[in-house]
């Protein structure tokens, strides 16, 4: 069964609801939205403006596309698709076209994401038994294992300078965050909890990283939270902290206003996904 999720984009000065069910989104720095909507049926890719207007369908296929990410300069969008009656990872011009798929093998491929300079793309696969976190170029090449572990990795998050990627294992007996250099060097642990750590993300300057955990004493009562700690791991604390589920924390940094005497504002947000 499909879960069906709400969004709320959260900043400083106030609180926007998006009035749709996407079960998946992503902002691009020109001011529009890539979310996954299920309104023809099965789940489309998709693409507005950040006030909701000048909505359109970016993929037409009758199996499921999901899972968008933006390239750096706001052409093209990769995402997973199940087209071939599996997971590949696929990319298309933002203005619709033909995608293209990039992983083309009869496993499993998803969780795609862009390095920060567009020239990579960071991505889960079971090609070699269990997950693992691979990298390939963007258009496809030199695909390569940087965990090649016999542990179950996935969900990688691009760090802003390029140079490390987050993910979760259960490496560690447990579902933890790790850090590894963008050439899968270093790997560390940095979160060492008794529940659940998942889904990282990298805040725009680097210095912190959003998660899901499970949070509570009773165990048939756990439910996930939306944590953020330091880089390093440290510091850690809960941001939400209710009884429903909140998952899969997505950082957003909206463009700098710059005032005449040179100075910067840099308004800070997050987007939050809530599973009902």
């Amino acid at each position: 069964m499909q879960r069906r999720y709400n969004f709320a984009y959260m900043i400083l000065v106030g609180v926007i609801v998006l009035g749709l069910t996407p079960l998946m989104i992503a902002v691009e720095a020109q001011g529009q939205i890539a979310f996954v909507s299920d309104r023809t049926g099965n789940l489309e890719i998709y693409v507005m403006d950040t006030d909701g207007g000048k909505q359109r369908r970016v993929t037409n296929n009758r199996h499921d596309d999901h899972s968008p990410s933006w390239s750096p300069d706001g052409k093209r969008i990769v995402f997973e698709s199940e087209r071939n009656g599996k997971g590949e990872i696929y990319v298309i011009s933002a203005n619709r076209g033909n995608p293209k798929n990039l992983t083309n093998n009869r496993h499993d491929d998803h969780s795609p994401s862009w390095s920060p300079d567009g020239k990579h793309i960071a991505f889960s696969s079971k090609r070699d038994g269990n997950g693992e976190i691979y990298v390939m170029d963007a258009d496809g090449g030199n695909q390569r294992n940087l965990t090649n572990n016999g542990f179950h990795d996935e969900n990688p998050s691009w760090s802003p300078d390029g140079k490390h990627i987050a993910f979760d294992s259960v490496r560690g007996g447990g579902l933890d965050i790790f850090v590894m250099d963008a050439d899968g060097g270093n790997q560390r642990r940095i979160s060492d909890n008794p529940l659940n750590d998942t889904n990282p993300s990298w805040s725009p300057d680097g210095k912190r990283i959003a998660f899901t955990a499970r949070e509570g004493n009773n165990f048939a009562r756990r439910n996930y939270e939306i944590f953020v700690m330091d880089a390093d791991g440290g510091n850690q604390h809960n941001l939400t902290n209710n009884r429903s589920d909140d998952t899969d924390p997505a950082w957003y940094s909206p463009v700098l206003a710059v005032a005449p005497a040179v100075r910067t504002l840099t308004i800070w947000g997050w987007l939050k996904q809530v599973a009902r």
